[in-house]
């Protein structure tokens, strides 16, 4: 039972508790009213799969995450130490004859994400500097548990050529083999890795 759930039971009592469970309440209140301004995950399932389609309709390809992220961070370092990007095979292909690796579609894919993330903040009315987290998640543990979960997702998906967007979505809808496998692997290790750290959300 989560900390709301137990406010909530709580609810049924007269009020009162003192000055901290008074503020409980009323965090609660907030994550409630913002869960319920959210947008149906039927509709936005719907509408990110007619995007799948058009990608691949008007582009030939799919979607993808990872690729732009990768492209941008060679950008980078071709800047910065371009010998050590002539030097890996991979990353040079990606400048080779002085190509700009940032002129790709899926540069302006992950453009595009963080303006359609925008948009649906502001429309949802849940755009603010927050960190989201858990009642009894401190922000340093926030933090780090994202940033570890984000280099551990980013090693991965370099390993298995693809995210969740390359893989799963455009492999899946593309019946691949590899990308349902990469799929069942993801789901298996969230459930194997969620008993962990289920407390840092309840």
């Amino acid at each position: 039972m989560s900390s709301c759930d137990r406010v909530s039971d709580a609810a049924a009592r007269p009020a009162g508790g003192g000055a901290a469970a008074r503020a409980e309440r009323l965090a609660c209140a907030e994550r409630n009213e913002r869960a319920d301004r959210l947008w149906n995950p039927y509709v936005a399932g719907v509408a990110l799969g007619l995007v799948l389609l058009a990608s691949f309709v008007v582009m030939g390809q799919g979607l993808g995450a990872s690729g732009g992220v990768t492209r941008a961070t060679i950008a980078a370092l071709s800047t910065i130490v371009p010998d050590w990007v002539a030097g890996n095979r991979h990353f040079a292909s990606l400048v080779e004859g002085g190509a700009n690796p940032l002129l790709h579609y899926l540069v302006f894919l992950g453009l595009g994400v963080v303006l359609g993330g925008y948009i649906g903040a502001l429309t949802g009315g849940r755009l603010a500097a927050r960190m989201e987290r858990g009642p009894r998640a401190g922000r340093g543990m926030r933090a780090a548990l994202a940033l570890g979960g984000g280099a551990i997702m980013g090693i991965a998906a370099r390993l298995a050529y693809g995210c969740t967007s390359g893989q799963a979505l455009t492999g899946g809808a593309s019946l691949a083999a590899g990308s349902w496998a990469f799929m069942m692997c993801v789901f298996g290790g969230g459930y194997a890795v969620a008993w962990f750290v289920r407390r840092q959300w309840t």
